[in-house]
């Protein structure tokens, strides 16, 4: 390599390096104007910003309770388990799973040989002494005996009596009927089975209407009335029902310091379903009517709050005067009509009188 290949390298090593050096201040003198003419490009005409996408609702009226929430469990309107009152051998079966039984169907029976054997002797038994009771009536119209005698024969034949009714009730005991009407469920024995009062064969279970427990707090304990309305959701079904107030513990719980509540609710297609959790409100009172809004719709000042409405594809301010708060909306008593376009959504971007652009209207 000669002497002026290697001065030409080096000339150009030194600018290569001085170029790094000094980019980013060409850069900045180069292309600053052409930034500058594409921004005004997108920020349109003055250079103000372009629309801001905004999520609005339209304001109404909607009514507005006073109500407590609270949490809760389904129970069933009647619930048994079917257990026999009386020990013996099964003869009849007539209970399947599942199955929605009628009042008074008759579910099993129990083999009564024995007792209704013991029935026939002690209707002998009476037809005896009913005779010699009236031997001995007239025995004593003709003194030959005395009363004590004919007293003893009158008591055998109600003692004898009264053994027979006892014994017609035992048999009644060995058939089992449904005390209500009510779906059957697990069946734990099977035909020919020997039972006993303590053996479970099934339960019974009625859910129509459903019931509703829940408490809430002492301090609300002479607000509720029975009679009083509930609304409540369950965690498998997401439509609102509609309960009243039919029970209310005496006493408050001292444990808890809550009061305990029971209510009903129409249940004829067995939606409510027993042991499920249920979410309630419990309306002390009715507002009527009132303005609600989102709680993300108002803007905290230090003089008040505020929030933005859309006029004439504008964005405006304007402050409000806030009343009752719920979970996720809050009265708004002076500020809005019913009618405004409310923006709920994309707050944070909007300016006032700035120009806005509706991207979707929640209803």
């Amino acid at each position: 390599m000669n002497k002026i290949t290697k001065t030409l390298l080096s000339i150009l090593t030194i600018a290569f390096i001085v170029g790094l050096a000094f980019y980013p201040k060409i850069k900045k003198t180069f292309f600053s104007a052409e930034t500058k003419e594409k921004g005004k490009e997108k920020s349109g005409p003055g250079g103000k910003g372009g629309k801001t996408a905004v999520i609005v609702t339209v304001v109404k009226s909607t009514r507005l309770d006073d109500m407590i929430s609270s949490t809760g469990s389904i129970l069933p309107n009647e619930e048994v388990e079917i257990r026999s009152e009386i020990a013996g051998r099964i003869i009849l079966l007539n209970i399947k799973e599942g199955d929605v039984v009628a009042k008074g169907t008759v579910l099993l029976r129990i083999n009564d040989d024995d007792l209704q054997a013991r029935l026939r002797k002690l209707g002998f038994n009476k037809k005896l002494a009913e005779d010699n009771e009236a031997r001995q009536k007239v025995l004593l119209q003709k003194e030959a005996i005395s009363q004590r005698e004919y007293d003893i024969a009158v008591n055998s034949v109600n003692t004898i009596s009264a053994d027979i009714e006892d014994l017609k009730a035992q048999i009644l005991k060995t058939t089992l009927r449904a005390p209500f009407a009510g779906k059957i469920g697990f069946r734990y024995v099977s035909m020919g089975s020997y039972i006993s009062p303590s053996t479970q064969i099934a339960t019974l279970t009625n859910t129509n209407p459903a019931k509703i427990e829940f408490s809430i707090p002492a301090k609300y304990a002479t607000q509720v009335k029975n009679g009083g309305t509930i609304e409540f959701v369950t965690e498998n079904e997401e439509k609102n029902f509609i309960g009243r107030v039919y029970a209310i513990d005496p006493k408050i719980d001292p444990q808890t310091r809550t009061l305990q509540i029971r209510a009903q609710a129409p249940n004829p297609g067995n939606q409510l379903v027993p042991g499920a959790f249920a979410k309630v409100n419990l309306i002390l009172k009715s507002k009527g009517s009132a303005i609600m809004i989102p709680t993300e719709s108002v803007i905290p000042e230090a003089k008040g709050n505020k929030v933005y409405v859309v006029k004439n594809g504008k964005s405006v301010s304007t402050k409000v005067t806030l009343g009752t708060r719920g979970d996720k909306t809050v009265e708004i008593l002076d500020g809005l009509a019913i009618g405004d376009t409310l923006i709920t959504n994309g707050i944070i971007q909007v300016k006032p009188d700035g120009e806005v652009e509706i991207k979707e209207v929640v209803k």
